[in-house]
């Protein structure tokens, strides 16, 4: 839906100097202005946490030997132009115009990239019928696909590679959701140990653990809250940093800002070789949290976003390190402790109290991003479905899934007890920023070729400098994989094993349906056995497939040996959308037998499905159907428009049950291996994820569940 299109058109007409616009829309764009600042302040509580705060880590991460001014001075140049390129021009400038309706992240931009071309791979997603609206609507933008979009569409093997992408993508975003809150709690905690070096590592590590989890036990009361509850203190980090670092520069190395001359970075690699590629492994943190603007999306706007950036965070981080750096050009060794060496001793303890509450509100940005990342993929069913809590009733991208947190916690502070280290941590943290980063990068580069039509020219002057500069900082950090590299990578693994385990089941059972599926004739032919009764009431029954109905049917019909005189073939379907019109939400067909009808309820990945009860969905549908009949002209029967309204009123009257069906692998001894392996582990994981009807509000004595086995 093009939010745009519901602007009032400009007068046409005169010229701006002659024609201002009205007092109402200059109050209007005051309006806009004050939200989007108010927005932007907000955001430094959840979005920029993990970014702002990085210097607490990035000198401690290099493993420097002997440094030199001339190091350091290179070291500044790489990190101000990893900054400037990375966060300025790339996310800033390019990757938050790339949102699915508002939402952020590699999953909106591979529903992005299949809503403009044929590159879905579950056939669920694909099988849309052009006549319903909206979805005409949708193909209209795909009906000229580019040469690349249809090399994609005939390609099944490059279709599963960028879903692998996208899945890789998420789940490097929830690496770095658990390493986040675990270096930055634990880098500022570490300053106890510089006034009072009695003070243990394992009781830095206590702290830190005890910290994130009163963190974590906080994030069911919503973003919204947490934000304001977090923002003041990320706004004062973020303004009394600069000012030490500006301190720091005149009273240490006023000349520091030579270093932006890229020249630097030449004479840097030139002289260390080898060793100044490795550090590249520490340098990367320095755009720590970068991803989480453009995850956050959904949470904020891209405005808000952008006017934080670029008016404070940017600043912030370029003064900041620059202070660090012109500090250890006179203190060449403090490189281990570069953070709370370089702050001045009479602001010692304000600043490690702010660092600490700026460090706990860091661990917030990549908490969000992780919720936001796994709604969309839940609602897209790319992942067992786990509980998704709507947090705030003015913003729908703000989510809250206890299942998720609660295993972030556990992880984040099996990770602090674990490695203990700041540098092991680091080592593990590089992995999963760059990676993600450059998966970014070749999904905005298929944005622009695909959906954007951006000329080859431009398209190249932002593929290839951006590919060479993440290449060479993804060969960097992949040196740090046997020195705690490796988490990230386990934990991905298992994310992504998780996601193609549920994508493979999910398909078999669909394509399972579809080879089975009833068609009306055959549903005729069942009514009309003598056996079968029509038993009063309105039944709802649920079904994965439109286009025909689900073999469970055949299953309840021939077992029960009845069907209510009134029952709606309901089909749950997620759209490739953000939000669906409310017009649009509920769509309805009659079948050829009386009383038998076919709705679609419809739904896109940042629409609330969890309505307030049960009757809210029978009342949305009946209100449909009636429209329907009133004004339906194919009248397949001799029973009249009233007589058919009153036939439904009647069977709501008598009662209403919910009726899912519970398709089931049964795998056999003579199943191959690698579907044995495969569809048992995912019964196992359909077993234990939540039902979808539950989220509906539909109440449990109206809830009926029919099993039916699928032999393999």
């Amino acid at each position: 839906m093009d939010l745009e299109a519901a602007a009032p058109p400009r007068p046409r007409g005169g010229s701006p100097a002659t024609a201002p616009p009205p007092p109402a829309d200059r109050e209007t764009d005051v309006g806009n202005v004050r939200k989007n600042i108010f927005l932007a302040y907000k955001t430094l509580g959840v979005v920029f946490g993990g970014l702002v705060t990085s210097p607490l880590y990035v000198y401690p991460s290099m493993n420097l030997s002997s440094p030199t001014e001339a190091d350091y001075l290179g070291i500044y140049s790489i990190m101000f132009w990893t900054l400037t390129l990375i966060g300025v021009v790339k996310y800033v400038g390019i990757a938050l115009n790339a949102d699915d309706h508002g939402e952020g992240g590699t999953f909106a931009m591979y529903s992005l990239l299949c809503r403009h071309a044929d590159i879905g791979i579950l056939p669920s997603k694909r099988g849309y019928s052009e006549e319903e609206p909206l979805l005409r609507e949708q193909s209209a933008t795909a009906i000229r696909p580019s040469k690349l979009g249809k090399f994609f569409e005939q390609s099944l093997t490059v279709r599963r590679v960028l879903l692998f992408m996208a899945i890789l993508g998420m789940c490097m975003l929830i690496g770095d959701g658990i390493l986040t809150p675990a270096i930055s709690v634990l880098s500022a905690i570490d300053g106890l140990r510089g006034p009072f070096p009695s003070v243990s590592k394992p009781v830095v590590e206590a702290l830190s653990a005890a910290i994130l989890i009163g963190v974590f036990l906080l994030q069911k009361y919503g973003t919204s809250k947490v934000s304001f509850l977090f923002s003041p203190i990320m706004a004062a980090w973020t303004f009394t940093t600069p000012i030490v670092g500006i301190y720091s520069i005149v009273l240490y190395y006023p000349g520091i800002f030579k270093a932006i001359s890229p020249h630097y970075i030449v004479h840097f690699f030139l002289r260390n070789k080898k060793q100044g590629w490795q550090l590249l492994g520490g340098t990367v943190l320095c755009i720590t949290g970068a991803e989480a603007m453009f995850a956050d999306l959904g949470h904020f706007s891209k405005k808000a976003i952008q006017i934080a950036f670029l008016s404070s965070i940017y600043p912030s981080l370029v003064l900041t390190y620059a202070g660090q750096t012109a500090y250890l050009i006179n203190n060449v060794n403090d490189f281990s402790d570069g953070f709370y060496k370089f702050i001045p001793r009479p602001v010692y303890w304000p600043m490690f109290v702010i660092a600490t509450l700026a460090a706990i509100v860091a661990s917030q940005s990549l908490i969000s991003a992780t919720f936001s990342v796994i709604k969309q993929s839940v609602v897209l069913d790319y992942f067992p479905r786990v509980k998704v809590v709507h947090t705030s009733h003015q913003k729908e991208g703000e989510v809250y899934s206890p299942e998720i947190n609660y295993i972030l916690m556990v992880l984040c502070v099996g990770v602090i007890l674990g490695f203990g280290g700041g540098k092991e941590i680091g080592n593990a943290f590089g992995v999963v920023v760059i990676m993600v980063m450059l998966i970014t990068t070749i999904m905005l580069t298929l944005v622009m070729i695909i959906i954007w039509r951006t000329p080859p020219v431009f398209v190249g002057m932002f593929f290839i400098p951006f590919v060479i500069m993440e290449g060479s900082y993804v060969s960097a950090v992949f040196t740090k994989i046997p020195e705690g590299g490796w988490l990230p990578f386990a934990v991905s693994m298992i994310l992504a094993l998780i996601m193609f385990v549920w994508y493979y089941g999910r398909q078999r059972k669909i394509e399972y349906e579809m080879a089975n599926k009833i068609t009306i004739e055959h549903l005729g032919e069942l009514l009309a056995m003598p056996e079968v009764q029509r038993v009063p009431g309105l039944c709802f029954f649920y079904s994965n497939i439109q286009d025909g109905l689900t073999p469970i049917l055949g299953h309840y019909i021939k077992n029960m040996s009845s069907l209510h005189t009134v029952t709606i073939f309901v089909t749950l379907r997620y759209l490739l959308v953000s939000k669906v019109d409310q017009r649009e939400r509920v769509l309805i067909k009659r079948l050829g037998p009386r009383g038998v009808y076919q709705c679609t309820v419809q739904y896109g990945y940042a629409d609330n499905l969890s309505l307030k009860g049960g009757d809210d969905l029978v009342a949305q549908v009946m209100r449909c159907l009636k429209r329907h009949i009133a004004m339906s002209t194919d009248r397949r029967s001799s029973v009249s428009t009233e007589e058919e309204i009153a036939n439904l009123e009647a069977a709501s009257l008598a009662g209403v049950v919910h009726v899912r069906g519970k398709m089931r692998f049964y795998v056999g001894d003579d199943a191959g291996c690698f579907d044995k392996v495969m569809l048992r582990f995912y019964e196992f994981l359909h077993s234990i994820c939540r039902s979808a009807l539950p989220a509906l509000g539909m109440p449990l004595q109206q809830r009926v569940e029919i099993g039916m086995l699928y032999k393999v």
